[in-house]
């Protein structure tokens, strides 16, 4: 627009067209041309010398090539092509266009292609420069291959998974292998994480991985308890990325593009027969990675982080993190919660009631409401429970005090027969148990009659020998309690009479 004006200008000082070509150092047909597009448009150097550019194009540009030119050929669909660059970071414009005209031999040719594309991507939002403050951000993330190690033994291959951490201010990068992207290799790769910079940041920035973030949201992201509780531990904040916006942490995608490159493409053509030997080849080239120079700036990583991330990151704590797995249960109707196949008790009020457990090697704890109700000592036996006496019922505890001895303690408070009446019950059954329940009706006997004519009673059932619960309870309803014990009768003395053969008669028949 500038070329523009200033042709106005000389040829409003009555310049000839050759000259201003030549002071303007562009041809005399784009003079030419500039000043009939202004004649056309109706206007002159006095009126344009206070307009900004954008309203001279305005006024006097025609509309670009894409709009005005008739829409004969296909389009492509810059959108999709442009979704596929981002996704696949091999994919390129030429094999875009290649793509392109094997479907539409007709289409645009390659150079009219690029040059649509980049117009239409113009078009799209423009990229917020992010400015890393020292010490501040830690950008954490999975690499996208994995690395192969083979079993000495079987010969078998597994896939083992790359974290990578990324300091924002310095690029200063941590890396190891871990065989999942579970909760507790996540963990454990954070801890080792902030134990190679010796220190940790005031913030993580993860991606929305199912380990660190239950629930991907823009705004109001859900975080994993047991990542949270670590992060309180080190006192950091977690402030996952925005889904789908790799842009929040382009560091880290940076980070892992550079560890592909430098540490997995230089470890291609080894064999690695375990994780800790893997582990340690990373370890290697990971010096050298954050030693290695800058090509367009002064220093390296390494010579970045202890100048700039260093002192602005904070201390260790005196304690490592001890990593506990949370899990939301509720309680059974037996006050019994299950993790890893066994069961522990909580205290019987909470039955039906929403827990957390939170487990370690050595311990469980169960939280109701964030407080901690019970604890336990962990036991890898499955399918048993561990109890403690004080979360039973007074009713349980209760049941679980009978013995023979007990409840014949019990019973000898009401008198001494009514002792031997419940010996005689647990005494004549063939397990103790199967007696339980008729000593301890005639145990609450006691607490319907007075204990005299219990006792009573239960004299009067010795002598009987009938030392069941009905018996006494038959006794006490129909006032027997009262009336001396009766005395069995002595037996009747033989019959003899001469028509009874008798038992040797049949001994002489021969």
């Amino acid at each position: 627009m500038r070329k523009i004006k200033e042709v106005l200008r000389l040829q409003s000082l009555g310049l000839k067209q050759r000259q201003i070509a030549r002071s303007c150092s562009i041809g005399q047909s784009t003079v030419s041309e500039y000043i009939h597009t202004a004649e056309a448009a109706g206007l002159g150097w006095p009126e344009v010398a206070e307009w900004d550019e954008s309203r001279l194009a305005a006024a006097l540009l025609r509309k670009p090539a894409e709009e005005s030119e008739p829409n004969r050929l296909p389009r492509p669909d810059y959108a999709a092509i442009h979704a596929e660059l981002q996704q696949d970071k091999h994919l390129t414009l030429q094999l875009a266009w290649e793509e392109y005209r094997a479907q539409h031999p007709g289409g645009y040719r390659y150079s009219r292609f690029c040059e649509l594309y980049q117009r239409w991507r113009r078009k799209l939002e423009v990229v917020l420069r992010q400015e890393h403050r020292a010490g501040e951000k830690l950008f954490v993330d999975y690499a996208g291959r994995t690395i192969p190690v083979q079993d000495p033994a079987t010969g078998e291959t597994r896939q083992a998974q790359l974290f990578v951490a990324v300091l924002g201010a310095s690029n200063y990068t941590f890396a190891e292998a871990t065989w999942t992207q579970g909760l507790g290799d996540w963990i454990g790769s954070h801890i080792r994480a902030f134990e190679f910079l010796g220190s940790v940041p005031a913030i993580v920035v993860p991606d929305n991985l199912k380990s660190g973030v239950t629930k991907a949201c823009r705004y109001e992201p859900g975080i994993n308890v047991t990542y949270e509780e670590m992060a309180q531990h080190y006192g950091v904040a977690v402030v996952p990325a925005r889904p789908r916006k790799p842009r929040d942490k382009a560091k880290v995608e940076a980070g892992v593009l550079v560890v592909e490159r430098w540490i997995l493409a230089a470890l291609r053509k080894r064999t690695f027969f375990s994780l800790g030997a893997l582990n340690e080849a990373i370890a290697e080239l990971l010096v050298r990675l954050n030693e290695r120079p800058f090509r367009k700036r002064e220093g390296s990583r390494s010579s970045l982080f202890e100048t700039i991330d260093k002192p602005a990151l904070r201390p260790l704590p005196a304690e490592r993190y001890p990593y506990g797995e949370w899990k939301r249960v509720r309680v059974n109707i037996d006050y019994h919660v299950e993790f890893d196949r066994h069961w522990y008790s909580v205290p019987y009020h909470l039955t039906q009631c929403q827990v957390e457990i939170r487990a370690t090697v050595s311990t469980i704890e169960i939280f109701h409401h964030g407080i901690r109700v019970a604890s336990h000592a962990r036991s890898h036996v499955p399918h048993r429970h561990t109890t403690t006496h004080e979360h039973r019922p007074k009713a349980h505890q209760r049941h679980l005090e009978w013995t023979p001895s007990r409840i014949v303690e019990w019973s000898a408070t009401i008198g001494e027969a009514t002792a031997r009446v419940v010996e005689r019950i647990l005494n004549g059954n063939r397990h103790p148990e199967q007696g339980y329940r008729s000593c301890l009706g005639v145990i609450r006997l006691g607490d319907k009659y007075p204990h005299p004519r219990v006792e009573a009673a239960a004299r009067r059932a010795v002598a009987l020998n009938v030392c069941t619960y009905q018996s006494l309870k038959a006794i006490l309803e129909n006032n027997l309690d009262g009336q001396a014990p009766e005395t069995p009768l002595d037996p009747s003395p033989p019959i003899d009479h001469p028509n009874l053969r008798g038992p040797d008669y049949y001994n002489n028949l021969q």
